[in-house]
């Protein structure tokens, strides 16, 4: 009997082993499986993906971090969280964060933005005003987040906020738009040195 009973478990333990090794095998194979992704036509790779991406999600990505610093304080030569911005700083910090370097007035990130048609404006655009004089230097600037709105550092009590371009005060000081960063396709600004 002792040698029945123990080839009766010799079986049993053999099929458990058998049936864990096949369980095993299974789940690899499952595992691998579901980190294949079939092709699909018509999709970009991923390098395509990623460069598309980059591009045309530029300037969504540079009015994210300037909506971020709404509620951040205004101070004169301010250019970080931290401390507060001017306008100017609003815009070179929220440009730095994406490794843009434009220059440090308002005045100078006129001069050197590439120009945009205002039918054209999109969001990470920056949008001047000339508000000390309608024919005077360029003096206020903010970044475009779309629907004809922007966000600016107003001046000194006042946080950064977010202001229409059809407001009254706005709309008569407007001086045009420009960009810093690259177009889908290629087009960028004039770089000049910061100043």
């Amino acid at each position: 009997m002792s040698s029945g009973g123990s080839l009766r478990l010799d079986t049993r333990c053999s099929v458990r082993a058998t049936f864990a090794r096949r369980a095993a095998s299974l789940a690899c194979l499952l595992a691998l499986a579901s980190g294949c992704a079939p092709f699909q036509p018509g999709l970009p790779s991923e390098p395509a993906a990623r460069e598309a991406r980059s591009s045309a999600g530029r300037g969504d990505t540079l009015a994210r971090e300037a909506r971020a610093q709404l509620g951040v304080p205004y101070r004169w030569g301010g250019g970080d969280p931290a401390r507060g911005f001017d306008c100017s700083g609003l815009v070179a910090w929220v440009h730095s964060r994406e490794g843009i370097v434009v220059p440090r007035t308002a005045a100078a990130q006129f001069a050197a933005a590439e120009r945009v048609d205002d039918r054209k404006l999109r969001p990470g655009d920056l949008v001047f005003f000339r508000l000390q004089s309608r024919r005077g230097d360029v003096s206020h600037v903010g970044i475009y987040t779309g629907q004809r709105k922007f966000v600016h550092a107003p001046q000194t009590g006042r946080d950064v906020t977010e202001a229409s371009l059809d407001d009254p005060y706005y709309r008569e000081r407007y001086a045009g738009a420009g960009r810093f960063y690259e177009e889908p396709g290629g087009r960028g600004p004039r770089f000049g040195s910061p100043r």
